[in-house]
């Protein structure tokens, strides 16, 4: 009796032991622990009173609010496309970084040898090492590109990455932008690369618009010269991706990264009629989506004029733009606000590999499937258009790029295994399928 007690308290101790470990590995599915601290400087922005008449992005002009479609085509299949990888879909976009550099290509790595960012808290920041990565061995990032640290600039790349993302079914890679000159803080000026990547999408069928980033000094009015001179220069290319409004009129669209560092007054200026450089109604009028982090921006991005809102991080919880229960209230404020709404999902989030202190903000990938509950989340509120974060932002592990397993002397890489470095590519097609399935029932 005593021998069966013991045997009994023993599988209890290993059957609970199995619960813990399962909880712990699906807490990383839920909307936990905030991004709040990688987001300083969200400080309350003033609101405009009364409501901004918006124009509604239609797939016709009896379309419900916040529908796009891409311009110049007139068959049922508007939102995709044949290309060489298979069946593209243009309501699918996919964010695109170009800031990658190595020395065969460009004289010395750019990126890969990220620096160790401090935190902004000394006595944080003096528990964590510093010091900057030294590729092609270490680089920073958790994962390792099956392209080794590659550069941008290299073409062989650039069709590699075109080939995935039409292998992905994803239809707009939207690429990473900085005016002539600039860069992030880590990155050399890449603004040359924009021919290159336009013509590389063009050849496999896709389409490019542009992510405009922060930079020193960027304003409604440096932002207004931006578009002016991206469109001068790239609208008339057959990879430039356009939308049809519901007035009949093609339009580029362009995401605003941080969108809510400038007051909603400044952005009216811009993106209002009556505004005293508005673009609305000219040669350069355009979709324009801003960046929700907090609830409050939703009101200041309706206010500012703009024509829709996304929310970038991949991370569930990262903020309540990013959380996926949030995402039926965005929803509805859109729609009654003739806004467009692009919920952003990912495979997994981890930068611990330049920000050594951010442990706790780590959302592990559970071999895909938190990537599959995020794109379930997006459908579940039929949003017209997805964006997936990221093709290839290495640094904080969203890549839905190829990766290959790596282990050198200091350092283990995570990898995709037991699954192939397609996965996520793979997966993607999967859902991007599923998705124009079930919006051609919601629009019956």
């Amino acid at each position: 009796m005593a021998r069966l007690r013991r045997r009994a308290c023993i599988a209890l101790f290993l059957f609970t032991l199995f619960v813990f470990g399962t909880m712990m590995g699906l807490r990383t599915l839920k909307p936990s622990d905030g991004f709040s601290d990688l987001a300083p400087g969200l400080e309350l922005l003033p609101a405009m009173a009364g409501k901004v008449d918006r124009r509604s992005v239609s797939r016709d002009a009896t379309a419900s609010p916040g529908q796009v479609r891409p311009a110049d085509s007139n068959t049922h299949a508007v939102l995709s496309n044949s290309g060489p990888e298979g069946t593209i879909f243009y309501d699918v976009h996919i964010f695109y970084y170009t800031w990658y550099g190595n020395p065969s290509m460009d004289g010395k790595y750019i990126h890969w040898d990220h620096i160790l960012v401090p935190h902004w808290d000394p006595k944080i920041a003096s528990s964590y090492p510093r010091g900057r990565h030294a590729p092609p061995e270490d680089i920073g990032s958790s994962f390792y590109p099956e392209l080794n640290p590659y550069s941008s600039r290299d073409p062989d790349v650039l069709e590699s990455h075109m080939e995935q993302i039409g292998a992905s079914a994803a239809g707009v890679l939207v690429m990473s932008w900085y005016p002539p000159g600039l860069a992030d803080d880590n990155g050399e000026p890449a603004e040359d690369l924009v021919p290159a990547v336009l013509d590389a999408a063009y050849r496999h069928n896709l389409k490019v618009a542009f992510h405009i980033q922060i930079y020193r000094g960027r304003n409604d009015q440096s932002v207004h010269d931006n578009i002016k001179y991206i469109i001068d220069r790239y609208g008339e290319h057959g990879a430039f991706y356009k939308c049809t409004s519901s007035t009949g009129k093609s339009l580029p669209l362009f995401y605003i990264y941080d969108s809510y560092l400038t007051p909603p007054e400044s952005w009216s200026e811009l993106l209002t009629p009556a505004g005293s450089h508005s673009v609305r109604g000219s040669a350069y009028d355009s979709i324009f989506i801003a960046l929700i982090v907090e609830e409050r921006h939703k009101h200041d991005i309706l206010a500012g004029g703009f024509d829709g809102m996304y929310t970038y991080f991949a991370s569930n919880g990262f903020s309540f733009g990013s959380s996926h229960q949030n995402w039926k209230s965005i929803k509805a404020f859109c729609d009654g606000n003739n806004l467009l709404f692009i919920p952003s999902v990912g495979p997994g989030y981890i930068d611990t590999s330049i920000r050594p202190w951010n442990n706790h903000n780590l959302r592990n990938r559970v071999n895909g499937r938190y990537f599959e509950t995020a794109l379930q989340a997006a459908l579940d509120v039929r949003p017209e258009v997805v964006a997936i974060t990221s093709f290839n932002e290495w640094h904080e592990g969203t890549q839905i790029e190829r990766a290959t397993p790596k282990k050198t002397v200091t350092r283990v890489y995570l990898d995709y295994q037991p699954h192939g470095p397609d996965h996520y590519l793979e997966l993607t097609r999967r859902w991007v399928e599923q998705f124009n399935k079930e919006k051609e029932q919601w629009l019956v």
